[in-house]
């Protein structure tokens, strides 16, 4: 009973937002979005939904948010703009951008800062009691804006379940209300333990790998806007070959880093272990780093359980479809042993978005959970967060 009490207060902010986006009247509209499996199925969803409406969508992928970046997109009055799968954490920064300028919407899962301007409207369900960790994923959040715009939107289900395979305690929460909606509707049949999108014959979670790919490795390569076609229209023979050829470049690199492991060791510090990929990844995005680090967690001959394990990777300067960025930087993504995660859920230990937060004050970008989070901060600060991290542990 509480659970829809809550879907309700959702949507009838939903339907304020949406009330004025109609009263916008926009003939185009902006979808900034993530660039892993999540952020494909939000981009995705969203497009679908505004392009019933005969609103024109431009899409452009950021994997993480930069000031700059922010700020020019901002710069133009007069637009509307949706940040999906990404956004909440730095509602406070598109607030001091966006001066009112343009209806922003934001439909994220990560955790929320506030925002300060009326015109950026923020739909975390996070703000409606939900839990992004594991009730929702950003592509659940853009579902049920969809159907609260368009209940014909109810066949687009298949790709809120997509993107909340990255959720490892399954659905639950309003994801498990989207799954029984899906089933009821065919829009997915059971097939043994997992489920199939009954258009495309393929499994959910085989969609997912598959975008987890297109999007972060074939980042610089088109990989998100060919992820976005494959979720609106199926994998295509040349999409599948995208993928295979991607994958076998990150798995080569995956492989250079982890021999480089075993050799030489991560390195630590009280409580944090760590290590430097450089530009081992080069060519492909700054999400792999946080995927390698997930991979990481599972290895028990290689990391301390009771440790965070902390990835730094370079930054490449060049933002696909918008330019390149002033200065050098180096994205941090940590990730929380499964042994530590029930001691952030009791308050003992610091979550990693809330570490990452403290130890990158005044000079880094944080965002993500409780369990696993990313950072991007200039090159010459690596060491300066290392030993925040340790002093906001202490103060802990």
């Amino acid at each position: 009973m509480v659970l829809y009490m809550q879907i309700e207060e959702f949507n009838q902010k939903a339907n304020e937002a949406i009330e004025e986006l109609k009263a916008a009247k926009p003939k185009e509209a902006m979808i900034i979005h993530h660039d892993d499996a999540d952020g494909l199925c939000s981009a995705a969803i969203t497009k679908r939904a505004l392009e019933r409406e005969e609103v024109k969508v431009k899409t452009f992928c950021l994997e993480k948010v930069y000031t700059e970046v922010i700020e020019d997109l901002h710069s133009k009055p007069r637009q509307t703009i949706f940040y999906v799968d990404i956004g909440s954490p730095h509602a406070d920064l598109i607030s001091e951008y966006n001066k009112g300028r343009n209806l922003t919407i934001i439909l994220d899962h990560h955790d929320p800062k506030p925002s300060k301007d009326p015109q950026v409207l923020d739909l975390n369900l996070e703000h409606f009691g939900f839990e992004g960790e594991t009730d929702f994923s950003g592509a659940t959040c853009c579902y049920l804006f969809a159907k609260a715009l368009n209940n014909a939107n109810q066949d687009l289900s298949y790709l809120a379940l997509v993107g909340s395979c990255e959720i490892p305690q399954g659905f639950q929460g309003i994801n498990k209300i989207v799954l029984d909606e899906a089933l009821k509707n065919g829009i997915v049949q059971q097939k043994g333990k997992n489920f199939e999108i009954t258009e495309f014959k393929m499994r959910v979670n085989s969609l997912f790998s598959k975008l987890q790919i297109l999007g972060a490795v074939g980042y610089y390569e088109g990989g998100p806007e060919i992820g976005i076609n494959v979720c609106l229209e199926g994998l295509s023979k040349d999409a599948k070959e995208r993928v295979n050829a991607l994958e076998t470049r990150r798995k080569e690199a995956n492989r250079r880093l982890l021999g480089r492991l075993y050799r030489e060791r991560l390195k630590e510090t009280e409580h944090v272990q760590w290590f430097d990929a450089g530009s081992m990844y080069a060519g492909m995005g700054v999400k792999v780093i946080g995927q390698f680090c997930s991979f990481l967690s599972y290895k028990a001959r290689l990391i301390k359980p009771n440790k965070y394990i902390l990835g730094f990777v370079d930054v490449p300067p060049e933002i696909p479809g918008w330019g390149k960025l002033e200065g050098n930087f180096v994205k941090g993504s940590i990730r929380v042993p499964k042994i530590m995660q029930s001691q952030i859920k009791e308050g003992k230990l610091l979550g990693a978005v809330n570490l990452l937060d403290k130890a990158s004050e005044g000079f880094g970008i944080a965002d993500g959970h409780q369990y696993a989070a990313s950072v991007v901060v200039p090159i010459d600060k690596k060491h300066i967060l290392l030993e925040n991290a340790e002093k906001a542990i202490g103060t802990l």
